[in-house]
């Protein structure tokens, strides 16, 4: 089990993020991970490190976050930051079946294919897909935060990475395997 340690939510305050050594282009990447009241993280994938940003590396992000008590879960738009969301781009939609209490274990999983359709999966449950460098995510880029990024999110190859957004959350059982 890995925990990144609380922080007053200070990015990459304590330990500081975990990142692979190895790039991945496309994969299944599933994890376990426990939220404390009110935390905040994430799993970001595609990371190239190239952008040179304070505190944790950019990437499409797998939320992590606690939807009631956390503030950004009501920023963004229309619940893009919520958890199991591809972070500031597109929102989860996530059955009463798929949520599990803060504080107990949950999975979470990534899955990208050859053809750079993605999907987000909460607890065994699809909660979103989408098309890596297709026009409806590069409308979306253009309209988040990520716009200052020429072809943010389309790297043909990344890191893995578990943030340390400076609150209590633990991880456990990665299991990555890549697709042909």
């Amino acid at each position: 089990m890995l925990t990144t340690l609380a922080a007053e939510g200070k990015e990459a305050a304590n330990g500081g993020d975990i990142i692979t050594t190895a790039t991945y282009a496309a994969f299944d990447f599933s994890f376990e991970f426990k939220l404390t009241p009110g935390a905040n993280s994430g799993m970001i994938y595609f990371v190239t490190l190239a952008e040179h940003t304070p505190g944790s590396p950019i990437g499409l992000e797998y939320q992590l976050l606690d939807d009631a008590r956390h503030p950004d879960a009501r920023l963004g738009y229309n619940g893009n930051r919520t958890l199991a969301s591809l972070y500031d781009l597109l929102p989860a939609s996530k059955p009463a079946a798929s949520q599990r209490p803060i504080g107990t274990w949950n999975v979470g999983r990534v899955v990208v294919y050859p053809t750079n359709h993605v999907e987000h999966y909460l607890n065994g449950v699809k909660v979103l897909k989408y098309d890596r460098g297709s026009a409806a995510f590069r409308s979306l880029v253009a309209a988040s935060k990520y716009h200052v990024w020429p072809g943010f999110g389309e790297a043909p190859a990344g890191h893995l990475l578990l943030q340390d957004h400076g609150f209590e959350v633990s991880f456990r059982s990665l299991k990555i395997r890549p697709l042909p």
